[in-house]
């Protein structure tokens, strides 16, 4: 199935949007809640799967929706078609801060690999599916890294990141160690594993967790600086420390102010 070929335009620093232009005919997918705004004469339908030829028929649908059900994301995705007679645009948001990757995968060897929350939109057309990670380390202890997005076709997918984004070009053997979490997509060629941190105090009392990514060269990798579940935690963390209710965020003493008042 040949892609939509779609012009665009990313606004905004941290808190990024797409605004996608399609001709007339054409037509782009975007992830369930991803929608910020569209023209007049844009047809709007939500569909098993992400429309593409390999989900034809009533099983392919099915078997698509199934695989974006294991990596978490919603059984659904919405299909934007353009059935107006001159162009028209549909615009796709983030859902936190971060910045929003284009990503053209006929320059990429025609697949992608991402986190499973890192997919917004693409062009009708590119495959969505899902890859495991078969080693036993990923398997056990990948976390975010074990279940993948498997982005397929040739034409273009945006991707969306937390934080700031690096873009890395691994030669053949060259090795990358990172958190799990901070990794957001490599090409097909990119070996990827989990590991073990090494000693046991770094484990136990380093604050990076028990375990990193692994990546091995050729290929490309795309690292993010602020996972969304590492700003999760922190804000969970802060919001429940020391019993904090909603006015003492400012007192220096915080919960130890409270005592004090208490008396």
């Amino acid at each position: 199935m040949a892609m939509d070929v779609i012009d665009y335009k990313i606004f905004g620093d941290d808190m990024q949007f797409v605004e996608v232009e399609l001709d007339p005919g054409e037509a782009a997918i975007g992830e369930a809640g991803t929608m910020f705004y569209m023209e007049d004469n844009i047809q709007m339908e939500t569909i098993f799967g992400d429309g593409s030829a390999s989900q034809s028929g009533i099983l392919g649908k099915l078997l698509g929706a199934g695989k974006r059900l294991v990596t978490g994301e919603s059984l659904f995705t919405t299909v934007f078609m353009n059935e107006g007679s001159g162009k028209r645009k549909v615009a796709f948001g983030a859902a936190y801060p971060g910045k929003i990757i284009p990503m053209h995968l006929d320059q990429l060897g025609g697949t992608l690999l991402c986190q499973k929350d890192a997919f917004l939109c693409a062009a009708k057309g590119v495959s969505l599916g899902i890859a495991f990670q078969k080693r036993l380390g990923a398997g056990f202890f990948g976390g975010e890294g074990f279940i993948l997005q498997k982005l397929e076709g040739d034409g273009l997918a945006f991707v969306h990141a937390g934080g700031a984004i690096i873009e890395k070009t691994l030669n053949p053997g060259q090795t990358l160690r990172v958190d799990s979490g901070c990794v957001v997509a490599f090409t097909q060629e990119v070996d990827f594993d989990i590991k073990f941190v090494g000693g046991v105090k770094t484990a136990l009392f380093g604050g990076e967790g028990m375990f990193f990514a692994h990546l091995r060269g050729p290929g490309k990798v795309w690292l993010q600086s602020l996972p969304l579940a590492r700003l999760a935690n922190r804000i969970v963390g802060a919001s429940t420390m020391g019993g904090n209710k909603g006015g003492e965020q400012g007192s220096v003493l915080g919960s130890l102010g409270n005592l004090f008042e208490e008396k």
